[in-house]
């Protein structure tokens, strides 16, 4: 039995197993896997990010270990850099000149604050148009499942969708997410360039998860809330959200609707729905 086969068998997802088959094929591209002398040797000379060490010698351990081999392994510590949070009027921009699954895919993790790959396992069967909401079940990193109410404005971007497979924004079952990230990446070089503004090229799917934990603790002050809405099991890894930007000059334009086609229209020109106030419907879009 080879090692993926058996990170197959200890449950690891497919995901995951593919990023251990990656970065092993790297390194046994420089160094003999067998020899974690060699190994360490390399990772240890790399120039790469602490992080990218400390992810490769966790990946090669559990390697060693199933192997049967012993080794004197390294111990390097994850960065701590805080997230990059761009306007939205940025990640609106983005997905404006997405089409299709793209864009709907973005703005799903703008709306959601869900992690790319949990938005790319979302399947037809979590939808629930008649409660309004959609869950997600299939979380990544042992966290805990949500549910969160999308916009008008997503439900209508997926209904628009061609439902080919059981997921959501895969055109086949084995659709690979790295391959439809890349798809992305090209759109946001060319409106970087167009719209001259080089922040755009900061902005990834994961950075809209962010954005959302950030300004939904700006809005609420509440951190369990956050908590929640990540999906986190421990408050630790909400807590860098309490402090990533200062929102208060991020302004708000705010209407009222009093009727169902005013509401439409303020929905169908970006405007989020808030609150009901004395028969009244609060909606408001940042500036």
């Amino acid at each position: 039995m080879n090692f993926v086969i058996s990170l197959k068998s200890r449950g690891y997802r497919e995901t995951t197993i593919e990023g251990y088959s990656k970065d092993l094929k790297h390194l046994a591209r420089y160094v003999d896997l067998n020899v974690p002398d060699e190994v360490r040797l390399f990772i240890g000379e790399r120039r790469v990010k602490e992080s990218r060490k400390e992810k490769l010698v966790s990946e090669y351990d559990n390697y060693v270990k199933w192997k049967g081999l012993v080794w004197d392994k390294p111990i390097y510590r994850r960065d701590r850099a805080l997230p990059f949070i761009p306007l939205e009027r940025e990640i609106d921009q983005l997905i404006g000149s997405s089409r299709g699954k793209t864009s709907t895919f973005l703005q799903f993790i703008k709306e959601s604050a869900a992690r790319p790959i949990e938005a790319w396992r979302v399947t037809l069967d979590m939808l629930d148009a008649e409660r309004g909401v959609i869950y997600i079940n299939d979380p990544a990193k042992h966290s805990n499942p949500r549910v969160f109410r999308p916009s008008a404005q997503l439900w209508a971007m997926i209904n628009r969708l061609p439902k080919k497979t059981r997921f959501i924004f895969r055109d086949h079952e084995e659709s690979s997410l790295e391959n439809f990230c890349r798809t992305f990446y090209k759109i946001r070089k060319r409106t970087a360039e167009r719209l001259q503004n080089p922040r755009l090229l900061k902005i990834g799917p994961r950075t809209l998860r962010h954005f959302k934990a950030t300004i939904e603790y700006a809005r609420t002050k509440d951190i369990l809330y956050v908590m929640n809405l990540l999906g986190h099991k421990s408050i630790k890894n909400t807590l860098v959200y309490t402090h990533l930007i200062d929102l208060r000059s991020d302004e708000f334009a705010c209407k009222v609707a009093r009727t169902v086609d005013e509401a439409t229209k303020l929905i169908e020109s970006g405007f989020e729905y808030v609150t009901d106030l004395e028969g009244l419907k609060l909606f408001r879009k940042r500036k």
